[in-house]
């Protein structure tokens, strides 16, 4: 059996220097770093240059990101890949943590539980991802994310606890 070939496809990107915005970390607070990557003062970070996250809304304890599913996105299946998905979880839960936190202070993912309700593909339409958090301490802090689509149906939902550290 002969397989038909088909016109290769092809994307590039380029990103910014991460360490430009980790040696932000120390000296601003998280609400102000993700604002300045909003108003494009900071770069954003590199993987959503990978994943071709788009626009980005964020307030104290919330973050809104979005993403328009591509080919590129696929699994084997012909589905938006539950990595991709995952990313964008992971980055509203934790980036809705970053806000709350004061300059000098990190945080680090310590788990991320995802539930995937509905497959994605290109037909889906714009993906919208809010995280925003459910509890902070002084050492953790709780925040789910909820991804819809187009029609803001439930596509995936996740709980993430991230650990809150003194920076260096």
């Amino acid at each position: 059996m002969t397989q038909t070939q088909e016109p290769a496809r092809s994307r590039t990107f380029t990103w910014s220097d991460p360490a430009t915005n980790a040696a932000q970390v120390g000296r601003r607070s998280g609400i102000d770093m993700i604002r300045a990557m909003i108003a494009g003062e900071l770069a954003g970070p590199p993987v959503m240059d990978l994943i071709d996250m788009g626009r980005m809304e964020a307030e104290e304890g919330r973050v809104v990101v979005e993403l328009i599913p591509r080919e590129f996105h696929y699994n084997p299946l012909g589905t938006v890949h539950g990595g991709v998905i995952s990313t964008m979880l992971d980055t509203a839960a934790g980036c809705a943590v970053h806000t709350t936190l004061p300059a000098g202070v990190g945080y680090t993912s310590l788990d991320l539980n995802v539930k995937f309700l509905r497959p994605v593909t290109v037909d889906s339409g714009m993906l919208r991802c809010e995280g925003t958090v459910l509890q902070r301490g002084r050492r953790t802090a709780l925040a789910e994310a909820r991804l819809t689509d187009a029609d803001s149906r439930l596509i995936a939902h996740a709980t993430s606890t991230c650990l809150i550290y003194p920076l260096p």
